[in-house]
């Protein structure tokens, strides 16, 4: 779920758990996607708190979790799990697995392709890479106006966005490092926020935020609110974000 070295963004698993729970359990058609058996040797790569990790162990596969944040490895190995502290774009393992799984992680990590053969070297030959994270288009309502209110600030938005949301065509840099795609899509999900944005924010917007003097936060995150709210909110109040994922299946030769 959430993963490595994202700029300015720390993780609360309470909060977490409280404004995010929807990502793991929208994350179910994923681990479907992958068909975990039992006996064979999976990397979760973002791991996050291990609610999916843990769903992936229950099918009777070997399951190792990894994460760059400390405090959702903690809430992982709480469950009993088998987690490292890693950066995902420094992956130390090698021909390790007979996958890597990744929900919703992928797009924090900006240097893809440090990322992809990490996954490659960790994978046994045939093994499968599957995955699915912010595509392109990902929030777009959401960034562009966070980005107008740090604007306004006179800050450069379009600067704080931690996110890498590539196409299809760009994520095709799969087959550049040795993995042949199998499948890949662009799935707009428009996705009911149960804390509403204003949990959501509170929870992921924290490197656009955190540029701002504490002082301004409050405001500036009003201001969103007010900005967004005749796109993504509805008639009875429920606010829906704007998401667009990037599912894929890809194989080591």
């Amino acid at each position: 779920m959430i993963t490595s070295l994202s700029a300015g963004q720390t993780w609360d698993p309470v909060a977490y758990e409280r404004n995010a729970r929807f990502v793991a359990d929208l994350g179910a058609p994923v681990v479907e996607l992958l068909a975990p058996r039992p006996g064979e040797d999976v990397l979760d790569l973002g791991c996050g708190d291990g609610v999916l990790t843990e769903r992936i162990a229950a099918t009777g596969a070997r399951v190792r979790g990894c994460d760059a944040s400390v405090e959702l490895i903690q809430a992982a190995r709480a469950r009993g799990l088998n987690v490292d502290w890693v950066d995902a774009h420094a992956l130390p393992y090698s021909a390790e697995f007979d996958a890597v799984f990744s929900n919703a992680a992928l797009h924090w990590m900006t240097r893809p392709a440090e990322v992809i053969a990490g996954v490659r070297r960790a994978l046994r030959p045939g093994g499968r890479f599957v995955g699915e994270f912010g595509g392109f288009g990902n929030v777009a309502a959401v960034v562009t106006a966070l980005i107008a209110v740090l604007d306004r600030r006179g800050m450069d938005g379009a600067a704080a966005k931690p996110w890498y949301n590539p196409t299809p065509e760009e994520y095709a840099v799969l087959e550049a490092h040795g993995l042949r795609v199998d499948e890949i899509r662009l799935i707009p999900r428009p996705t009911p926020l149960p804390t509403g944005m204003a949990g959501w924010l509170e929870t992921f917007a924290e490197p656009f935020v955190r540029r701002l003097p504490e002082a301004e936060r409050a405001a500036a995150i009003d201001e969103a609110l007010h900005l967004l709210a005749p796109s993504l909110r509805d008639a009875s109040g429920q606010w829906i974000a704007d998401y667009v994922r990037l599912r894929f299946a890809a194989r080591r030769a």
